[in-house]
């Protein structure tokens, strides 16, 4: 990283380098990045000596408050490298990229829609919690409540990496409040991740090959956003990927971002199926219900989420919902190290 680091910096003292704005902010863009990661690691390695020098030290003369300080020390320094080990997983091409996520009810009316809101929260608070920024890119509202449907992107360094062991069939367990008789409801929602890619990585899509629909948005937005038809949905025909923006104040704003949409999850598919060509990519349609399901979160009769991919488990469904995903991501990705 370091020799990378150089070879950037040379670059930036190169002739003409500040004449392409776009081309220069991408590499000081890289040389932060890659500063960061620098520094986390030399930051690791210095607190390590510093815990050496106690223990040294506590060798020579015992003492309780020092051991104590010691074993604080060692926690903490255990926690920083596991999540280093961690970055270190993330080696895909667009790990580092930006996340868009997807969310869709299943069948089951409006106990399904208010769990994909359930969902579309627990991401929006884990996202908070890792100090990614979130914008809500489409939202479709249930009937009575919920969501039928929602698009976000998140913005953060390896957001993608870490979000795309989310994507599946997410299985409810609870007694519905929808529900007058207090049963107990089964409700599932899926979740769709894609990577964010560059308007500068190129992917031809021939424009017969899409329909573009456009619509009033709904929601919040003001009396423009709600009286025009601004919205826009894009429909993919050869793989029926569609993709819809309702959040921007203009028409052109909203198709500008479906369109980057469209080509990310495109994309995704291609290099998910090592696919080169366009032609040959099929859009992906799973029954959001039974038997596909990648996680169960259990409210009722006890409290329990558990992925069944990996078998890990936490008992605080709370916690859970409050956006307290990173065992099950730490889980997903030590399992699938190649």
């Amino acid at each position: 990283m370091k020799l990378e680091i150089a070879d950037l910096e040379q670059q930036q003292t190169a002739e003409g380098f500040w004449d392409d704005m776009e081309a220069s902010s991408k590499v000081l863009q890289k040389t932060k990045q890659l500063k960061n990661k620098v520094d986390k690691f030399e930051a690791l390695c210095s607190e390590r000596e510093d815990l050496s020098v106690l223990i040294e030290m506590m060798q020579e003369e015992p003492d309780e408050s020092m051991e104590e300080e010691i074993q604080s020390a060692y926690a903490q320094l255990a926690e920083k490298l596991e999540q280093m080990k961690l970055d270190t997983l993330l080696s895909g091409p667009y790990d580092k990229n930006n996340a868009i996520i997807a969310l869709h009810a299943g069948a089951g009316g409006t106990e399904a829609q208010d769990w994909a809101q359930m969902l579309m929260r627990m991401y929006l608070r884990w996202a908070e919690r890792h100090g990614f920024s979130t914008k809500v890119l489409d939202l479709l509202d249930g009937e009575e409540a919920g969501v039928k449907s929602a698009s976000i992107l998140i913005e953060g360094e390896n957001a993608y990496g870490y979000l795309k062991c989310e994507k599946g069939v997410h299985r409810l367990v609870r007694i519905s409040p929808f529900d007058a008789s207090g049963r107990r409801h089964t409700s599932f929602a899926s979740l769709d991740v894609m990577p964010e890619f560059d308007d500068d990585i190129e992917i031809n899509i021939s424009p017969e090959d899409l329909r573009v629909d456009t619509y009033r948005a709904s929601g919040a937005g003001g009396q423009h956003v709600n009286k025009t038809e601004s919205a826009v949905r894009i429909t993919h025909l050869p793989t029926g990927v569609v993709v819809s923006c309702q959040t921007e104040r203009s028409q052109i704003q909203n198709r500008e971002t479906a369109m980057k949409m469209l080509k990310s999850k495109l994309l995704e598919i291609a290099e998910r199926e090592k696919m080169e060509k366009i032609e040959d990519i099929k859009g992906e349609m799973k029954e959001i219900g039974w038997g596909s399901q990648i996680r169960s979160y259990v409210f009722h009769p006890y409290t329990m989420a558990k992925d069944h991919r990996t078998d890990f488990e936490v008992g605080n469904i709370g916690a859970v919902m409050d956006g307290e995903l990173d065992g099950f991501i730490q889980a997903y990705l030590k399992a699938n190290v190649e």
